[in-house]
């Protein structure tokens, strides 16, 4: 259905002196905010709009919209404009997918690379298998949770979430209750952290004071009755388990089922997932050797295994020993050996990568550098890059085509629905 209406806002800045003045939308900032002549970014406005705007400087807000975009649609959530998780959900799908994709052709040319770009893969809504749901003091038997206002470190207390698996939205109610016993020091600011795993929800809790001790006796045993009652898998504080039920979560990945350490790394969603390892696992056929670095608990190693003898690197200790426990209960595989190493401090040499021919790496946001330099100085034929950061790949990139690679494909991927951020997997040959 679309609407001509401006999107629910949150609280506004008091009446004062701050002007306003009427713009034309005539593009899309970077983070998802209209952008008009000056420049002046306006929140929650789309290209070929006419706004009313209030204050000063490049960052405005939308005080009253003239006229609407066709591509304006109803936002499924009734938290748009005052949750800070979602900026885009008043824009029809197709044209929002559209920018996304334009994006990263644009960041990609800033680095003067041009590569065939496929259409986007989109994770469908009330996909998320993972959030971040944040925690202030509320009653003593439930806890206000949800998400940061836009702009702001209030919060704003959720009831439905359209980008999050329906199992997590209906533990709203539990997740309130597990978080109530956390606040007995006034510094605590916690953290649920919640992934859906195949047993049910998973929280590790950060944000606990701990310098006074941490949660008390009391505290802790009020914190795995709420568990109990609420049905969850498991609760751990920063890492250390609190509550778990009859056997640890886990996920299965490719032909294996690997039971996760607390706070372990997934993708976002299982179906971004699923079309990343499919097209990683397809660009790496035919390989001899496989490394895959910056492995996690094993994303991409099982599959790749499949095709090949798989040398695997972390420098997170416990999502490796996952992986290699995992190995036992998936027969068939060609053989992985898995080690626990800091990529960027000790870099696989290119010396160590030469009876490898195909390399996949999947780095942090802030990117491969040092490794990059070395799968740069190797031998290595193909390399197979999975990011959430279109700027450090786009700078990982450069570096590999500099020494003879050729960036031949890549696979936008949108697992942060609504949001501007996008992913992607790029093929590189030489």
């Amino acid at each position: 259905m679309r609407s001509s209406k401006p999107p629910r806002r949150g609280p506004q800045r008091p009446a004062g002196p701050e002007p306003e003045t009427e713009v034309a939308i005539l593009d899309m900032g970077g983070e998802g905010d209209g952008l008009a002549e000056g420049p002046v970014y306006v929140p929650f406005t789309l290209p070929g709009e006419r706004a009313r705007v209030r204050g000063r400087g490049e960052r405005r807000q939308l005080a009253e919209l003239l006229s609407a975009s066709p591509e304006r649609v109803e936002p499924p959530c009734p938290h748009f404009g005052t949750c800070g998780g979602c900026a885009l959900q008043h824009w029809e799908m197709a044209s929002y997918l559209a920018w996304k994709r334009e994006r990263l052709i644009g960041t990609l040319a800033r680095q003067h690379i041009e590569t065939e770009v496929l259409p986007i893969f989109a994770s469908p809504p009330a996909s998320r298998r993972r959030v971040a749901l944040h925690a202030r003091q509320g009653s003593r038997d439930a806890a206000r949770l949800g998400y940061k206002m836009r702009a702001s470190w209030d919060l704003v207390t959720i009831e439905a979430c359209p980008i999050a698996d329906p199992r997590i939205v209906a533990a709203l109610p539990a997740l309130r209750r597990l978080a109530a016993p956390l606040f007995e020091h006034p510094k605590s600011a916690p953290t649920l952290h919640v992934t859906l795993t195949d047993q049910g929800l998973d929280v590790d809790i950060s944000g606990v004071e701990r310098k006074s001790g941490g949660l008390s006796a009391d505290g802790r045993m009020r914190l795995a009755q709420a568990a109990a009652e609420g049905g969850l898998a498991r609760v751990s504080l920063d890492g250390e388990i609190a509550y778990m039920d009859q056997q640890a979560p886990s996920v299965r990945l490719g032909p294996a089922r690997v039971f996760l350490p607390p706070g372990a790394f997934l993708q976002a969603t299982p179906q971004a997932e699923a079309a990343m390892r499919a097209f990683v696992v397809e660009a790496a056929q035919g390989a001899a050797q496989i490394a895959d670095l910056y492995c996690g608990v094993g994303t991409f190693t099982f599959a790749l295994a499949e095709i090949a003898p798989v040398y695997a690197a972390d420098g997170a200790a416990e999502a490796v020993r996952a992986l290699t426990t995992a190995l036992a209960g998936a027969p068939g595989l060609k053989g992985v050996r898995a080690e626990a190493r800091d990529l960027v401090r000790r870099p696989v040499l290119a010396e160590e990568l030469r009876k490898t021919d195909v390399v996949v790496f999947d780095p942090p946001r802030a990117g491969a550098a040092e490794q990059s330099a070395e799968i740069a100085r190797s031998a290595v034929g193909r390399a197979i890059g999975v990011s959430c950061n279109p700027a450090t790949f786009g700078r990982d990139a450069r570096t590999l085509i500099e020494a003879g690679f050729r960036l031949v494909r890549v696979l936008p991927v949108d697992q942060f629905l609504w949001s501007p951020h996008v992913e992607l997997v790029g093929v590189f040959e030489r």
